[in-house]
Parts: structure tokens; sequence; C-alpha cells
């Protein structure tokens, strides 16, 4: 892996992330590995913003979207939105499965970075993908 990825954090899970992040660090991949987590408002993406706009930034920017709760509430949900945009070269969503486990449990945070952190490391096997799930 090369080039610098970059992991925008969906605006409803910064705490989880950040656990998930430090269980990253903790475990020595960020040293090894050029990763970046950001948040919405490190990128002045508004936290109202509709799903499609924030996967459509997500793509724009070359950014793995991470979320927990996105679905197929409208047309514009995330759901809707891969069916209408997502290519082959587009990146996977990561959806964390069971998101208040990343708090309450620290084997299942550590199962998610790894997974995580396979997702990037064989980030081509995962273009096109739509969303995968983790852990």
């Amino acid at each position: 892996m090369s080039e610098r990825i970059t992991v925008l954090i969906d605006h409803n899970i910064e705490w989880q992330a950040t656990l998930l992040w430090n269980t990253l660090r903790s475990e020595g991949w960020l040293e090894l590995y050029p990763l970046d987590m950001v948040m919405f408002e490190d990128v002045n993406l508004p936290v109202n913003s509709n799903d499609r706009e924030v996967w459509q930034y997500s793509q724009t920017n070359r950014m793995i979207l991470l979320t927990a709760n996105r679905n197929m509430e409208d047309m514009n949900s995330l759901e809707q939105t891969l069916r209408d945009a997502n290519t082959p070269d587009s990146l996977p969503v990561v959806t964390i499965g069971r998101q208040e486990s990343i708090i309450k449990e620290a084997e299942y945070r550590k199962r998610c970075a790894e997974k995580l952190l396979e997702i990037i490391l064989y980030l081509n096997n995962y273009l096109g993908v739509g969303r995968v799930f983790i852990p």
C-alpha cells in the first residue's frame, strides 16, 4: 500500500471510531500503514448532509466512509445511492455491524480494527462492492 488512505467517519459514530482508531494505534498498525481518520467537521461537511451527499463527498475525495446506520429510507439513502451511483471503481462503505459492541467489547473492537485494516490493505479487492460490514 503506497498511497495514504483516509477514512471519513460518519458523524454519529465519532466516539466508536475514536476507540477503533486507538485500537489500531495500540496494536502498532498506524505506525506501519499510512492511514488518516477525519470527521465531518475536519472537512467542513455539514452533519445534516444526506447519505447521497456524504457518499459522493467520500468518493470524490477518495475516502473510505466508515458508518453504522445509513440505510434505505428514501431516494437519498445510502442503499439507494449505492444502487444508483456505485461503479466498479467506487471505494467501499465500511459499516460497523454492532456499534454498541465497539464501546463495550475490546475483542469486538479489535476484530473490527483488523477487518478495517484488511479492507484497506487489499482495497483493490473491495472496489465496487458497495458496502462491507465489519467485523
